[in-house]
């Protein structure tokens, strides 16, 4: 009996560590959210506190507010599975469903906004604005793949829950690369020259990979295969930037 009692507790420790891995990387994500984005929710100030440019004013706190409501949503739904009130878990599924879908074409309608009125020779990280344009264009295309993934294998718990994580590390993709602790990591490295400002989302989705494996002790092959093709992705988008094909498409989705 006491052996049984003993495999019966193994058991529900190796349950409750995926749903305890979650939780905590969403609390993570809240934080690099805070702290990439802190001149925005504390001052109302672009980075580095800068104030907002008035032809994006309105679109930048839309595009942020949405951002920030996808992530505290993760974590309330990471919770709500720890907590195992499911019901509600799928109820607010929906909730985030639209919220995605709403949030990829404003991400791609900003992207393009701030390319629009980017001084043509302002360099951002080392790239021309209609270059930078291949981030946010590919990042949002990144974070659209995963959530979409994500919300078809629902589900499938075992792809479901990896393709939300990676959807939200994407979203963040911008926050993290705003914290100077963190891209100080890799300025002026070949990590910057073959990710450029990806880099830091991409360190950030290797932790969690580590960090499951080893609290789980169980190879997790949907998050490491979209984390591999997200790792290609990136560097496929910063060396496609800056070829004369995206340059041509780049003014093609400027108008110019």
């Amino acid at each position: 009996m006491a052996i049984l009692k003993q495999t019966q507790r193994n058991k529900q420790v190796l349950t409750d560590r995926p749903r305890q891995f979650y939780v905590g990387a969403a609390v993570v994500l809240v934080g690099l959210m805070f702290l990439g984005f802190q001149q925005f929710y504390l001052h109302g100030r672009a980075y580095p506190g800068q104030a907002l440019p008035p032809p994006l004013r309105t679109l930048l706190i839309v595009h942020g507010l949405g951002m920030t409501a996808w992530v505290v949503l993760f974590l309330v739904q990471t919770v709500l599975i720890a907590t195992a009130r499911r019901q509600l878990h799928r109820t607010l599924g929906y909730l985030g469903a639209a919220l995605a879908a709403g949030l990829v074409p404003l991400g791609w309608h900003l992207g393009i906004a701030a390319a629009r009125i980017s001084p043509p020779g302002q360099q951002i990280a080392g790239m021309s604005p209609r270059q930078f344009l291949a981030v946010p264009i590919f990042n949002i295309a990144a974070f659209a793949l995963f959530a979409g993934i994500g919300v078809w294998q629902r589900r499938q718990a075992a792809a479901h829950r990896p393709m939300l994580l990676l959807a939200s590390v994407a979203a963040l993709s911008a926050a993290i690369s705003r914290i100077d602790a963190i891209s100080a990591l890799y300025h002026g490295t070949p990590w910057e020259t073959w990710f450029g400002p990806f880099f830091g989302m991409l360190l950030v989705g290797g932790v969690f990979l580590a960090a499951k494996v080893w609290l789980t002790r169980v190879w997790d092959w949907w998050y490491a295969i979209g984390y591999a093709g997200l790792v290609f992705y990136c560097a496929l988008a910063i060396w496609l930037a800056k070829t004369h094909l995206w340059n041509s498409w780049a003014g093609y989705l400027l108008g110019q």
